[in-house]
């Protein structure tokens, strides 16, 4: 478990304020809190895009299968008192919730050809990256890339690796901002992607 103390912009105060966020790999506790986060980012997807691949969410008991074999997979969280409301509305504070996640692990996605990466001898492979919609566009999912990356060196591995929508709903760009190489574009089941990649150097 590591906590840092981030600040935020307040654009009703015009002024930072303090942000905690403690970070940690998820337990078997945390599944249901997991399930309603993916569940509010694919909602959120789908009311700004529409029905598409992204508007699918794992279900509690899929989480607690990627979290069955830890040398294997992990899910780091992180979490925060922010309230997770909209601005003018009443501000609730229910102690450190879940705010983003994402997972790692050693076994490649369907959806990855490995032909088109940078060779590497232990790649970890990144999913389901959610951010709590409300707490979006705050600089946590940047926060969170980080932490994930500190895992990935002590893991250890030699790169991470991902895929992205290639579409508006797509997280691609984000991705890109954040230090991850772009490396192909292809189709997957009808589902165009794009693969990213971040190599650790040895």
């Amino acid at each position: 478990m590591r906590s840092i103390l981030a600040h935020e912009w307040d654009t009703e105060s015009r002024s930072f304020t303090a942000m905690k966020l403690v970070f940690a790999v998820a337990t078997n506790s945390d599944a249901a809190e997991l399930a309603a986060l993916h569940r509010a980012a694919a909602e959120n997807l789908t009311r700004r895009f529409g029905h598409g691949f992204w508007s699918s969410s794992p279900s509690e008991r899929g989480i607690l299968a990627n979290m069955r074999l830890p040398k294997f997979s992990r899910i780091l969280i992180a979490r925060s008192n922010l309230p997770l409301v909209r601005s003018g509305e009443p501000v609730r504070r229910e102690g450190r919730r879940i705010i983003g996640a994402l997972r790692l692990a050693t076994k490649k996605p369907w959806a990855i050809d490995t032909s088109y990466f940078t060779a590497a001898v232990k790649p970890l492979y990144l999913t389901g990256m959610a951010v709590h919609p409300n707490l979006q566009r705050k600089g946590i999912g940047r926060l969170l890339l980080r932490e994930a990356e500190a895992h990935a060196l002590a893991w250890p591995a030699d790169a991470i690796r991902l895929d992205a929508f290639d579409a508006a709903a797509g997280a691609g760009p984000f991705y890109a901002k954040c230090g991850y190489r772009e490396v192909a574009r292809v189709v997957y089941k009808n589902n165009p992607l794009v693969y990213f990649e971040l190599t650790f150097p040895q």
